[in-house]
């Protein structure tokens, strides 16, 4: 393995001899295990710890399959669905490796008594399975995390409704959150060469995920002028919603949860700012029951921030403790695009403020491969930013996903793989000048 972090780093290493390294039998991988997938039962979900089921071990390579790329990892991030498999909610993760695992000779690999997670990574390409043209070992890339096998007519409109669309490192093995991974090579996309590793492994998720929720015509599609709530605009998802509503010439109401969150945002350039704790709103009297006042508070506050106008576009990822808000403060005929349910999945909202004001919830999963590519395509222009806070070892990922789980962060948490340290990676160093500001807006923080 430091024969191949000595050749990244080295930063002129030619393909071929990327491609004549010896690979090792075995590589540092973050894991849940299948024996511990009971280890939090009768916890409360905020109560459970992922620091202690997310486990580093030493797992074997597995073959590679046509199609597929091994990748060196150098950095990878954190998201809500690693977060959810440590934790082993709302199912153990190992259901989908199982059922995975039923489909073809190949797809037995991923089912295996431990589960290597992540959905982000940026690294260096070192092996290409059969089939594979495009990419070459060397080629620094960054991976989307929609795996997808296209044999079923239904994907060829639009991938992510393959009924073989799977995400990578979450209902699939091998993830990112490791010194090697596996992906399918139309999962690759080229590093953005002003970035460091960990910045560019950060987008990827969520970026794209932000990209088809609120620009792409399968989600809301956003058009100049709309009026755009977003909730947890400082977060990993929100933060690069909020880049793209004013890149797009849309009006972002960033909610966020504290002065220094709503600092943040506006210093993306977001004018309308609402801080929930600030405003002391309390969406539901019990478990049971919501408070219709209290979504009438803030619509008003709402309206007040933007010259009496509603939301276009609600951009919604909590889920339970804010859907019934989002639906009644929709404008008629407005748009609830929902993707995720970090508060909860069971939702519940007035249908009275839907059916008869004509709105529309529309969901919104991931990204097909080409709304991934674009979202990309606006990191790589410098048009959108990472939005990367806090940065782990690879030894430390049980102590990033706690504070993803307890909403400690800003932006991205990023973990550093294969990269000894923060900071490597960097190919243009005058194109990193003009976006500086931008790239270190969240770090810190």
């Amino acid at each position: 393995m430091q024969q191949i972090l000595d050749a990244i780093l080295a930063g002129d290493t030619a393909p071929e001899d990327f491609a004549s390294i010896a690979l090792p039998e075995s590589y540092k991988a973050v894991t849940v295990h299948k024996d511990d997938v009971d280890m939090f039962e009768g916890v409360a979900s905020r109560d459970k710890d992922p620091r202690k089921s997310l486990q580093l071990d030493e797992v074997p390579i597995p073959e590679l399959a046509p199609g597929e790329a091994l990748v060196a990892v150098m950095a990878s991030a954190i998201n809500y669905n690693t977060v959810w498999t440590s934790i082993f909610e709302p199912v153990s993760t190992f259901g989908f490796l199982e059922r995975y695992g039923r489909l073809s000779e190949y797809s037995k690999r991923h089912d295996l008594p431990y589960h290597v997670v992540g959905s982000d990574l940026a690294g260096v390409v070192l092996r290409t399975g059969p089939g594979v043209n495009l990419w070459k070992p060397g080629h620094e890339v960054v991976a989307h995390c929609l795996s997808v096998e296209l044999e079923s007519p239904d994907g060829h409109d639009d991938t992510m409704m393959d009924p073989q669309q799977r995400i990578w490192g979450f209902e699939t093995n091998f993830g990112g959150l490791a010194h090697l991974a596996i992906v399918k090579a139309n999962q690759l996309m080229p590093k953005p060469d002003h970035l460091s590793w960990e910045e560019a492994a950060s987008p990827g998720l969520v970026n794209s995920t932000a990209y088809r929720q609120l620009v792409s015509k399968n989600g809301a599609n956003m058009k100049q002028g709309d009026v755009v709530l977003i909730w947890g605009a400082s977060g990993g998802l929100g933060s690069y919603a909020t880049q793209m509503a004013l890149n797009g010439g849309a009006i972002p109401v960033c909610v966020v949860s504290s002065p220094e969150k709503a600092d943040i945002v506006r210093s993306l350039g977001a004018e309308h700012v609402i801080d929930r704790s600030a405003e002391g709103y309390t969406f539901w009297k019990d478990e049971h029951n919501q408070d219709p006042k209290e979504w009438q508070r803030f619509g008003k506050k709402i309206r007040e921030l933007t010259g009496g106008e509603d939301p276009d576009i609600v951009f919604e990822h909590p889920g339970r403790e804010t859907f019934g808000a989002s639906v009644y403060v929709a404008r008629k005929g407005g748009t609830i695009i929902t993707c995720a349910s970090t508060s909860g999945y069971m939702h519940q909202y007035d249908n009275r403020y839907l059916w008869m004001n004509l709105k529309n919830i529309k969901s919104s999963h991931f990204a097909n491969y080409r709304e991934a590519w674009e979202a990309n395509r606006l990191i790589e222009k410098g048009l959108i930013h990472p939005t990367v806070s806090k940065v782990y070892s690879l030894e430390e990922t049980g102590q990033a996903a706690l504070d993803v789980h307890q909403n400690k962060h800003q932006g991205k948490v990023g973990v550093l793989c294969l990269s000894p340290e923060e900071g490597l990676g960097v190919r243009n160093e005058e194109k990193r000048a003009l976006h500086i500001e931008g790239i270190n807006r969240f770090r810190g923080v």
